[in-house]
């Protein structure tokens, strides 16, 4: 997923490591994990309409429309939007997707439901991006990030990363669920957290 950012706040690379698509047995429980307390929240949100902002290639949006949510999913790359429109088409789902920037997105392009997953520890000032993602919630939120320390040693208890000891490349910002929780909740109230290794996941209300 991707998202951009003022000029002025530079992002280092994108998702380099295609964790929907990987055959890991491991690797695939982990993200099957993931999207079951994704699902879960969506459902104690009780919220029909959903705009996943970052969608990337569309995984978690087909994930939410297939459960019967109206999505839409935007996303600045226009490579992973055609790619998300064709897996929309292939399925038979009508999910909407659109290329835009986090930072431009309107009123309008608010939502019952805002899902951001995996976009904040790629941003150079997440509590900016917090803050929008805040007033579009109307009213809910769900965001998730990797949890730190241990989605390093994972990385490394795989081989990959060691020079910049299990840093995925991309990841500006590093928080241990309680970091990440204190930060989300000085924007937006923190309802229920899911903690599916190795992600922090909050569903969120707007005060």
């Amino acid at each position: 997923m991707s998202v951009s950012i003022p000029a002025a706040q530079p992002i280092a690379g994108g998702n380099h490591y295609p964790k929907y698509t990987v055959r890991n047995p491991i690797a695939r429980l982990l993200v099957g994990r993931f999207m079951v307390a994704l699902a879960d929240l969506v459902a104690r949100s009780g919220a029909r309409q959903v705009h996943e902002i970052g969608c990337g290639e569309g995984f978690l949006s087909t994930m939410l429309a297939q459960r019967g949510c109206a999505v839409r999913g935007s996303d600045i790359s226009p490579s992973a939007v055609a790619i998300a429109r064709q897996r929309a088409a292939e399925l038979g789902l009508p999910v909407t997707f659109q290329v835009a920037d986090l930072y431009t997105l309107q009123p309008s392009d608010g939502a019952e439901l805002v899902v951001c997953c995996e976009v904040l520890e790629h941003l150079a000032d997440p509590a900016q991006a917090l803050a929008l993602l805040a007033r579009l919630a109307q009213p809910y939120l769900i965001v998730s990030v990797p949890r730190e320390p241990l989605w390093r040693i994972l990385n490394m208890a795989r081989g990959r990363y060691w020079s910049a000891l299990g840093n995925t490349p991309g990841h500006l910002q590093h928080w241990s669920t309680r970091a990440f929780l204190d930060l989300v909740d000085r924007h937006i109230e923190v309802r229920e957290v899911r903690t599916p290794l190795p992600w922090t996941m909050a569903l969120c209300r707007r005060w």
